[in-house]
């Protein structure tokens, strides 16, 4: 394979807002650094797939070294296919196959379940297993949280603590064309939250979030503000544990505490955590720079695997 100026090319999709226009800079000028040419703004959605190739803006995909997908607010069905396409010819950071587990929540934890790590008691009933659905509420103590099994940011989750308010979901629910429904018991915690950023196995950041007031959920979109967190060894541990049993290259992971049974608590593993802020980064939470280090080098790293590959197929 051989590229304009003789550097290796990786594509980037990156959100732009909040920050994320310079954080993009960044990222190409350290590549640059490195000797490899990044192309941006490779947004899948104006992308088009004809005689064995994935051409998105002029550029033939399958041609690169490597893709970064790095914007989970303006994904379509559309991009989300293209790239588990693109994730068979190339190297995608993360891998369709991890993203595709790690973007769904019952995937994800039962899992994690499966392989001794401590989730939310959880259950996936039928939608006309309203029995199942009342046990589980039950056996819960009482509160659960409905949950759609993809999405983020909070939307669409929905807090049950009585035969009330499950009364009032249900006929939602048996109207919906949902297959299924997915709901987790609601844990006692102090309403703040761990989210740990783990680049290629190693943690790049930490900090925390709190709920608003008189609220439980702590995501941002929520209206939960953040602030300065030390990180202890044991959530650490869990982090990049939930990473690698994912089989992804970058995570954000939601860990809480559960007073109740005095355990931590992996809550979700987000594919695409966003960097800090210009706000955020005036409290304190500086990691951008180490992130930012911690990704180039995976994508070098990336890059050339893909190369060596290649050179060896030619050869």
């Amino acid at each position: 394979m051989t590229y304009p100026n003789g550097n290796p090319q990786v594509g980037i999709w990156m959100y732009q807002n909040s920050g994320g226009t310079a954080i993009e800079a960044k990222l190409v000028a350290a590549l640059a650094e490195r000797g490899i040419t990044a192309v941006t703004g490779l947004n899948l959605r104006d992308a088009r797939a004809l005689g064995g190739r994935i051409v998105c803006n002029g550029v033939e995909m399958e041609n690169l070294a490597a893709f970064l997908s790095y914007n989970a607010g303006e994904q379509s069905q559309f991009q989300v296919y293209l790239y588990q396409v693109l994730s068979q010819s190339i190297p995608t950071i993360n891998d369709f196959n991890a993203f595709a587990l790690a973007e769904d929540k019952f995937r994800t934890s039962h899992w994690l379940t499966q392989h001794g790590m401590q989730t939310a008691d959880y259950r996936l009933c039928h939608k006309h297993d309203m029995a199942g659905l009342r046990e589980a509420l039950h056996e819960f103590g009482g509160k659960l949280v409905y949950k759609p099994t993809d999405g983020w940011g909070g939307v669409g989750i929905v807090k049950i603590d009585s035969e009330q308010a499950l009364n009032m979901l249900t006929p939602f629910l048996t109207r919906t064309d949902l297959r299924y429904f997915y709901v987790e018991r609601f844990i006692n915690y102090d309403n703040t939250d761990y989210r740990i950023d783990v680049v290629d196995g190693q943690v790049v950041g930490c900090y925390g979030r709190k709920a608003p007031k008189d609220d439980w959920k702590t995501n941002i979109t929520s209206g939960g503000t953040v602030f300065v967190r030390e990180l202890n060894d044991e959530v650490a541990e869990l982090a990049i544990k939930a990473t690698q049993l994912l089989g992804l290259d970058i995570a954000g992971v939601d860990i809480i505490y559960d007073r109740e049974h005095e355990r931590y608590v992996v809550l979700e593993v987000n594919t695409i955590p966003a960097f800090a802020t210009p706000e955020q980064e005036a409290l304190g939470i500086n990691f951008n720079a180490k992130k930012i280090d911690a990704m180039v080098g995976l994508i070098e790293k990336r890059v050339r695997n893909q190369l060596a590959k290649l050179n060896t197929k030619v050869a």
